[in-house]
């Protein structure tokens, strides 16, 4: 057995909603140059609007490490971590729910059956991706912006700290301003979610009814791996006008499908797929991080309670 052996009690809803809190703000903390790395190839091409565009036009990124080295190069590693503060509040607010709840959810849909058929993993993952996204947007817009945002001399910073961030959106754009962008990414995240947790239950399922291997850190991975995959050729589309569309200054664009119209029009359609190898590495990485961590802290805790109980 390699890892944590699984606890004869199932986790509870609380500590599953912790544990994938936890789990993902640790694949955050590694994976997140990647993450700004995707941000910034997604919006290449498009910085009418922004501060210091001319400059900030004459740099250009190329494919995922020449990005990262061109970023350490002209703004320093720091930049690297852009929006962290966001990011990981939005980890612990999102993640949470959309990955804690899943399997509640799905309980509540089968009415306590263990055995969930294909619509009823979809509709559970649609459910909680969506409402994630419902209550964390305002985290999520404030790190895409801090991570589009260029450290560079001579151009202004468009904000210079978290809480100045959300107050300096809702002042400047309303409070709307907070969750904009909110149908593009509920509409990337009932994908992200559906992709993800489904093909990660769906994988592991098949691993461990064909007993090609046990509930330990290799099927973890693997499954982790291919629910990665899915979820970026699924999600690269709406992910990229979701990042636009946030990241846009107020009146650039009517709305997201405005926004998806002018790129398929301006760029063509292989601008949907821009930074998709930053974005598989990330997805890909983070997902084998989240899920292998998340495991293991289902586990840690519940072994932990119980020996609490047995010392009681």
């Amino acid at each position: 057995m390699v890892g944590l052996k699984p606890s004869s009690m199932p986790p509870t809803p609380g500590v599953r909603f912790l544990s994938a809190g936890t789990a993902a703000c640790i694949a955050d903390l590694i994976t997140f140059p990647l993450d700004t790395a995707k941000v910034r190839l997604q919006i290449q091409g498009e910085t009418a609007g922004s501060s210091g565009a001319r400059l900030a036009k004459s740099i250009k990124y190329h494919g995922v490490w020449g990005t990262v080295a061109t970023m350490v190069k002209t703004e320093g590693p720091r930049s690297l971590y852009n929006g962290l503060v966001a990011g990981l509040q939005r980890q612990m607010s999102f993640a949470s729910i959309r990955i804690g709840l899943y399997d509640s959810v799905k309980q509540f849909y089968t009415r306590g059956n263990e055995h969930a058929s294909m619509g009823i993993r979809l509709l559970a993952g649609s459910t909680t991706g969506g409402l994630a996204v419902l209550l964390a947007q305002p985290t999520d817009v404030v790190k895409v912006r801090f991570q589009a945002q260029r450290n560079l001399r001579g151009v202004p910073k468009r904000y210079n700290g978290t809480i100045q961030a959300y107050k300096s959106i809702a002042k400047e754009e309303g409070v709307r301003g907070l969750w904009k962008g909110t149908l593009p990414n509920v509409t990337r995240n009932a994908i992200v979610n559906c992709s993800e947790l489904v093909t990660y239950d769906l994988i592991k399922e098949a691993i461990l009814r064909n007993k090609l291997l046990t509930d330990n850190l290799p099927c973890h991975l693997l499954s982790a791996f291919g629910a990665g995959f899915c979820a970026t050729v699924a999600a690269s589309p709406v992910d990229v006008v979701k990042t636009r569309y946030m990241n846009s200054a107020p009146g650039h664009y009517k709305s997201a499908l405005n926004c998806a119209w002018t790129m398929l029009v301006k760029e063509g359609p292989t601008a949907f797929y821009k930074g998709f190898l930053p974005s598989y590495l990330r997805l890909g990485s983070w997902n084998v991080i989240m899920f292998v961590t998340y495991e293991q802290l289902k586990r840690a805790v519940m072994m932990a309670k119980q020996s609490q109980d047995c010392a009681i």
